[in-house]
C-alpha cells in the first residue's frame, strides 16, 4: 500500500500488525521494537506526529535496553524521533535528539551519515533562529564531504535557505546553482532525498519570485520521480505547488490538470482531511472562477472550507478567506442573497478575531455594501473582489 501511494490505508495495517505482535512477542524483543518503529514511521508518513511520538519513544526504550543508549540501533530510532518532535514544533527537543545521534555517528566514524545528521541539525537551528550556528554546521559538512558528494550539495541547499532569509539573493542563487550541478551529475541511490532537495531548491526560487525557474525544477522533479515506488506523496505535493504557481501566473488551463492530480495523490497519501488537500481544492475552485465557471467552483470551495476549518479553526485567515471565495462565487452567479449571507459570515469571523482585524472588518463591510448595490442593479457596484492568490512576503 505504501509503495503504490496509499499511505493513509497502510497506517491501519502497521497499527494492526503492532497490536498482534504486542500480544504474541516478548516485550523486549527486537522484532517488537521494529514493529513500534515501523508504526511510528507510518504515522509520520501521513503527518500524524502526535500519534507517532509515543510509538517512537517505546521503540527507543526497547532499543536502549537491548543495545545501550549510545548504540547504532538507538541512533536509528532517534532520527525518527527527531522527525516527530520537529513535526510537532518541539524543535529544542528535536535538536537534543539530533545531537545524540551526531555524537554516536561521529564515534562510529560514519562520515556520510554524520554529514546528513549535521545538515538536519542546521535546519533545526534555522527554525530556532540560530543561523550563525547553522552556518558553522554546514561549513563543517562542506569541509568533510567530497566535492561531488550528495551531502555537500544538500549542505549548499540549506546554506541557500539561510542566505535567502537574509535577503542575500545573489549568494543564495549561487549556492543553489552549485547544488544543482552536483545533483544533476550524480545518480543517487536515495530517490526521496534527491527529490526533496530539488523541491527545496524550487521553493527557494519561488520565494525569490523566480517562478519560471521554480516551475522548471518542479517539472524536472516529477520526471525524475516517474515510476519510482512510494513517491506519490512528493508527486502530490509538487503537483499542488505547480498548480498554484500556474494559477498565480495566469496559466489557468495548465494549472487545472496539476491540481486534479495533486488532489488524487494527496487524498491517497494523507487521507481526506489533510490541510494540503484543502488548499488544492481551494486553488482548483479559484481556477474555475477564472474560467468563468463559478457554479463548479462552489463544490471545491465547500470541500476546501471543511478541511481547512477542521485543520486550523474558524478564526484562521485561510478559513475566513475561503468563505470570502464562496461569497464571491455566489456574487458572480447573481445569487446575491447567498452572497450576502456568506459575506456576513466573513464579517462575523473577523469580528470574532478582535481589534487586530479592524482593516479586514472594514473591507468585509465594504464588500457587503457592494453586494447590496449589485443586487439593487447599481451600475457603480464593484463585486466580487476576488483575485488570484498572492505569495506571502514572509514564507
Amino acid at each position: 500500500k505504501t509503495a503504490i501511494g496509499r499511505r493513509w490505508d497502510a497506517v491501519a495495517s502497521f497499527q494492526r500488525a503492532l497490536e498482534l505482535k504486542c500480544r504474541f512477542l516478548n516485550a523486549g524483543s527486537a522484532e517488537l521494537g521494529d514493529a513500534y518503529r515501523d508504526a511510528a514511521e507510518a504515522y509520520e508518513g501521513v503527518l500524524c506526529f502526535d500519534k507517532a511520538l509515543p510509538l517512537c519513544l517505546k521503540a527507543l526504550e526497547i532499543a536502549e535496553k537491548r543495545s545501550g543508549e549510545g548504540s547504532a540501533e538507538a541512533a536509528k530510532v532517534r532520527r525518527i524521533l527527531v522527525v516527530a518532535y520537529t513535526g510537532m514544533g518541539r524543535n529544542e527537543e528535536a535538536l537534543e535528539q539530533n545531537e545524540l545521534v551526531r555524537m554516536e555517528y561521529e564515534r562510529l566514524g560514519l562520515d556520510a551519515e554524520l554529514s546528513l545528521v549535521e545538515i538536519d541539525g542546521a535546519s533545526l537551528r534555522i527554525l530556532l533562529g540560530r543561523t550563525e550556528d547553522a552556518m558553522n554546521d554546514l561549513k563543517k559538512v562542506m569541509k568533510r564531504a567530497s566535492k561531488e558528494s550528495e551531502e555537500r550539495a544538500l549542505a549548499f541547499v540549506a546554506m541557500a535557505k539561510i542566505l535567502c532569509s537574509e535577503d542575500r539573493s545573489s549568494d543564495s542563487t549561487r549556492c543553489l546553482e552549485i547544488a544543482r550541478e552536483t545533483l544533476d551529475a550524480k545518480r543517487s541511490v536515495n530517490t526521496e532525498r534527491v527529490a526533496g532537495a530539488y523541491t527545496e531548491i524550487s521553493m527557494l526560487y519561488e520565494s525569490m519570485n523566480e517562478f519560471e525557474m521554480s516551475l522548471c525544477l518542479m517539472k524536472k522533479t516529477l520526471a525524475f520521480l516517474e515510476g519510482a515506488s512510494g513517491m506519490q506523496h512528493i508527486q502530490g505535493s509538487i503537483s499542488a505547488r505547480m498548480g498554484f504557481l500556474l494559477l498565480l501566473t495566469k496559466r489557468i488551463d495548465e494549472s487545472v490538470p496539476f491540481l486534479e492530480k495533486a488532489i488524487e495523490k494527496l487524498k491517497n497519501c494523507f487521507g481526506p482531511l489533510h490541510f494540503g488537500l484543502g488548499f488544492a481544492y481551494k486553488h482548483l475552485g479559484e481556477a474555475y472562477i477564472e474560467m468563468g465557471q463559478p457554479e463548479s467552483s462552489l463544490k471545491f470551495f465547500g470541500l476546501a472550507s471543511d478541511i481547512i476549518n477542521a485543520a486550523f479553526g474558524p478564526k484562521h485567515e485561510d478559513s475566513i478567506e475561503i468563505i470570502q471565495c464562496i461569497a464571491n462565487a455566489y456574487g458572480l452567479m447573481g445569487s446575491y442573497k447567498y452572497a450576502m449571507d456568506f459575506q456576513q459570515r466573513v464579517i462575523d469571523a473577523y469580528e470574532s478575531c478582535g481589534p487586530g482585524s479592524a482593516y479586514e472588518i472594514r473591507e468585509a463591510h465594504r464588500l457587503l455594501e457592494q453586494i447590496r448595490k449589485k443586487a439593487e442593479g447599481s451600475p457603480s457596484a464593484v463585486f466580487p473582489a476576488n483575485s488570484l492568490p498572492v505569495l506571502p512576503e514572509n514564507r
